[in-house]
């Protein structure tokens, strides 16, 4: 970490992401929005990962969780920095998935392990993961650099407003260069998502609509976003209502305005995840771009990952 990063005073992060948000006012050579969104597609496998892993499948079974299907892990690992919170908590954090799912995994979670066991065990799974994916570059120059490139850029990151960010900025850093990346990509990623909620409330998006919106502009099938829990009713419910806002064709699909609205919610977020590289600024973000491509290439390779994301990373 550089003294000038440092010694950067809170104010100065603030008056960062606030520019960044607004897309005025910073002095300098400036991030465009385009590589804020650039860096998430960079990162997201190296944290997405995590939940599809056998070693992290390995470390839930290990306390009692369900490993039948991802999501008996998925749901108290992500949620585990939040503390033992209800889930009601983590079904307004998480925001599109259908409560009654969500209720099933977390109502008794924390009856199982601690949030902070939890968050122990997902630590350890990457690590055993990261190892075996990466095998010699655990220890390179170059994966110490990228580390240490996007940890500035998580620290920078301004939390007030992002629960999630928030609760993994919270934790003590790993003194491993490997764990720290996934630290780091941790971080920008749930702060990156918790500005994406913000853009579908400004949007009038709820759960339901916001992944129907979503999948009429083809970001994923509808079958892809079944996997959130919600009901074919529900599913039919929130159609009619983007329908009769005129943002709905009768057969699912987007209309212009549809997708003008889509639009503008991929806008807002790149927006607001610009923060943190506006802090790291336009050098060091292409330098972590560029150190970051083995290691995306390592997890896209180990077919780990689904070929189809309700995150719509490809197509949006």
């Amino acid at each position: 970490m550089s003294e000038n990063h440092e010694h950067q005073t809170t104010e100065q992060v603030e008056r960062v992401e606030r520019d960044g948000r607004f897309g005025s006012g910073a002095r300098g050579e400036q991030v465009a929005p385009a590589q804020a969104r650039r860096l998430w597609h960079l990162l997201e496998p190296l944290h997405a990962v995590m939940y599809y892993a056998p070693e992290v499948f390995e470390e839930a079974d290990a306390l009692g969780y369900p490993t039948e299907d991802r999501w008996g892990s998925y749901f108290p690992f992500r949620a585990a920095p939040l503390g033992p919170v209800s889930a009601e908590t983590v079904t307004s954090a998480f925001y599109s998935f259908q409560p009654g799912m969500v209720a099933r995994y977390v109502e008794d979670a924390w009856k199982v392990a601690t949030p902070e066991a939890a968050m122990a065990a997902r630590r350890r799974g990457v690590d055993r993961l990261y190892r075996r994916l990466f095998g010699d570059l655990v220890d390179s120059p170059e994966l110490a650099e990228a580390a240490a490139l996007a940890r500035r850029a998580a620290e920078a990151a301004v939390t007030a407003g992002r629960p999630l960010a928030a609760a993994n900025a919270a934790p003590e850093w790993p003194r491993e260069p490997h764990l720290q990346l996934w630290q780091a990509a941790t971080v920008l990623r749930e702060h990156r998502g918790d500005g994406h909620l913000a853009a579908l409330l400004l949007a009038g998006l709820d759960p339901a609509e916001a992944l129907v919106s979503f999948a009429a502009i083809g970001a994923a099938s509808v079958e892809r976003f079944e996997s959130r829990g919600w009901t074919r009713a529900e599913w039919a419910a929130a159609g009619e209502r983007l329908t009769a806002r005129g943002l709905l064709e009768p057969d699912g699909t987007a209309t212009e305005a549809g997708r003008d609205l889509r639009r503008r919610v991929e806008e807002d977020t790149d927006r607001l995840a610009l923060g943190p590289w506006q802090a790291l600024g336009p050098q060091s973000t292409e330098r972590l771009a560029a150190l970051l491509g083995d290691y995306w290439v390592a997890v896209l390779g180990s077919g780990l990952l689904p070929s189809e994301s309700t995150l719509g990373i490809g197509r949006v």
